[in-house]
């Protein structure tokens, strides 16, 4: 199979989606700690991303069922719309009960796109090509989360936040339109209705796919305490666009994105994961430690050159031991593990930091032990003779 074959026109425009509908809900984050501290709500930042976490785990054994049985498609969209709904609803908010209400709604659109488009993915790459490929897509989405927090704070500094949410809300519903220019993979349908929504014990995990989940759930510990604490620490060391501590990581992301997936379609899962657990190890602690611009900068780049292969490996992992015709309640599990150790991070991040710049360092050195467990549980698969590619 030729390269022009495998990157036809409906896989650009997946990227295409993947960028606008990651550029969607990313361009708020950097603004929502500020926005939760008005509406009265400072000392409960770690439940920012947690809640929305959560109903994005609890909607992947739903997202993973449907993207099986009603198709790929309408799974991504539904995210996109969940996106667009949302961020039409944050201007109008004047509670911070009613402010936790919306991240909770908000969550499900993680819970549906990614799930339908690496489901997607999986049909039309082969698998010695699947790390290469989750890269692009990846890297797409990366563009997404690196471009959208960069130019949030100029619209908010110019036209006000409420544009800013406009502008998230028109991301999504074009991300949503792009899908329509694609072809549906899957080739059994059943149509939609309530008894899919019955979720069984066996849509709930899927056993071939717990070594890539634990392994993310230890690695992403870190991703959540950088979304909750990141725009603070940026404050902390008086960097005023908090934007641009997201932008460093995205960029650092996108420079090895492709060749980390590259790099596990050759070496193999197992050996790039021991490196970049390592190294995000590591990043954590340069961040904890970090007393100016410059260290936060370095220990956020660090991070992002190695989070920036974790993803793709993870993904080309899963879908390696996933059994072809549930391939999404496959990619489903890996992500709910996902989403337990973005919200676990977030949470005990934020109760550690408490509001009080001084306990940074207790928030990312516990990322760098959790990190370091997933490294050494790959040391121990592989010593073992378990992990496979």
């Amino acid at each position: 199979m030729t390269t022009q074959k495998i990157y036809n026109t409906p896989f650009w425009l997946l990227c295409l989606s993947s960028l606008l509908f990651f550029g969607s809900f990313n361009m708020i984050v950097p603004e929502l700690p500020a926005y939760l501290t008005s509406l009265g709500g400072g000392e409960y930042k770690g439940l920012i991303i947690f809640l929305f976490t959560v109903t994005a785990l609890l909607s992947r054994p739903f997202s993973g069922k449907l993207a099986d049985r009603i198709g790929r498609k309408p799974v991504i969209m539904a995210g996109a719309m969940v996106c667009f709904v949302c961020s039409l609803i944050y201007p109008v908010l004047t509670t911070v009960m009613g402010f936790f209400l919306l991240r909770l709604m908000h969550g499900f659109s993680t819970g549906f796109t990614p799930t339908g488009q690496a489901a997607y993915l999986s049909d039309v790459i082969p698998a010695n090509r699947r790390g290469e490929a989750m890269g692009i897509l990846a890297t797409a989405g990366s563009l997404g989360t690196a471009v959208a927090p960069a130019i949030a704070d100029p619209i908010v500094t110019h036209f006000g936040l409420q544009v800013m949410f406009y502008c998230s809300s028109g991301a999504a519903i074009i991300s949503m339109l792009v899908v329509l220019g694609i072809k549906e993979t899957l080739h059994e349908k059943h149509p939609f209705g309530v008894g899919l929504l019955k979720v069984k014990r066996s849509d709930l995990f899927e056993p071939r796919v717990l070594k890539p989940g634990v392994v993310m759930f230890l690695s992403v510990c870190a991703y959540g305490a950088i979304l909750t604490l990141l725009p603070d620490f940026g404050t902390y060391v008086g960097m005023r666009n908090k934007g641009v501590l997201f932008t460093y990581f995205t960029v650092a992301i996108l420079f090895v994105r492709l060749l980390g997936g590259k790099a596990s379609d050759r070496y193999g899962r197992a050996p790039v994961l021991l490196v970049v657990t390592f190294v995000i190890a590591i990043a954590m602690l340069v961040i904890a430690f970090a007393k100016d611009q410059t260290q936060l900068s370095v220990g956020i780049i660090l991070y992002g050159l190695a989070y920036g292969a974790t993803s793709p490996t993870l993904l080309a992992w899963a879908t390696d031991l996933s059994d072809e015709h549930h391939r999404g309640r496959g990619i489903a599990t890996l992500y709910i593990s996902m989403e337990l150790g973005i919200g676990i991070g977030a949470l005990v991040s934020g109760w550690l930091y408490g509001n009080d710049y001084t306990h940074f360092v207790y928030a990312f050195v516990f990322c760098s032990a959790m990190s370091v467990l997933a490294f050494v549980f790959l040391l121990f698969q592989r010593s073992t003779k378990k992990v496979s590619v």
